[in-house]
């Protein structure tokens, strides 16, 4: 797409959101047609607007497989603008997704809790999120409603969610896996970042030999290390 075709899209179009379009057409390709459950963060409470969020909002697909699949709407540029047009990444170049194991979608809404903060994190301390990377947490359950033996999270591209490249430039799916304290301890061993993402890297292919797409169980008693 030229500038020019970016520029007479807009204009038949002013609603046009290419990032937004983006996010719905790649999970189409899993999900096809299915329409997810989505959440509207509160206008006023957006950061653009002064307030302390820094995301748009959250759809959660129904998994064929038994879980949750969440993805976050405004870590990348969403809306129509041209002067993000062409650029190499889009925003900070990535949504972030998280899949939990849960057929009741009530039983997602801390996950988002964990999400806002982190776009907060992100936005704020100007530090984003990659590919294995940890997150430590305060070793305490991610779900502060549960005695969860998750307590922290593991960084990876989405099992299912290729990234892809938008008028605004290249966006990836960053899936947020929860792991426990031991396995947290196990990566941290060595505090050299090459080496703790061998270890994550590890972890994931031990992970994945019964949890193919990483999925969070937050009854997971088992320890894979």
């Amino acid at each position: 797409m030229t500038l020019e075709e970016y520029k007479n899209k807009i204009k038949k179009n002013p609603d046009w959101s290419p990032g937004w379009e983006a996010i719905e057409n790649s999970f189409k390709k899993i999900y096809n047609e299915q329409k997810p459950r989505h959440y509207a963060t509160n206008l006023v409470s957006r950061a653009n607007l002064g307030g302390d969020q820094y995301l748009d909002g959250y759809s959660i697909y129904d998994s064929e497989y038994g879980y949750k699949h969440i993805v976050t709407y405004g870590m990348s540029e969403l809306y129509s603008n041209e002067e993000s047009f062409g650029g190499e990444w889009s925003g900070w170049g990535y949504e972030m997704t998280f899949k939990i194991l849960t057929t009741n979608t009530d039983d997602c809404m801390w996950a988002l809790n964990v999400l806002a903060n982190l776009a907060f994190f992100t936005n704020t301390k100007e530090s984003y999120l990659e590919n294995l990377q940890f997150i430590a947490g305060d070793g305490k359950a991610l779900n502060r409603d549960s005695n969860s033996l998750i307590t922290a999270m593991i960084i990876t591209n989405d099992t299912e969610i290729q990234g892809v490249d938008t008028p605004h430039g290249k966006m990836d799916f960053l899936q947020l896996v929860g792991i426990t304290q031991k396995e947290l301890e196990w990566i941290m061993q060595y505090e050299d970042e090459i080496e703790n993402k061998k270890k994550i890297q590890e972890l994931i292919y031990i992970m994945q030999d019964d949890n193919p797409f990483l999925v969070t169980d937050m009854q997971r008693q088992k320890s894979y290390v």
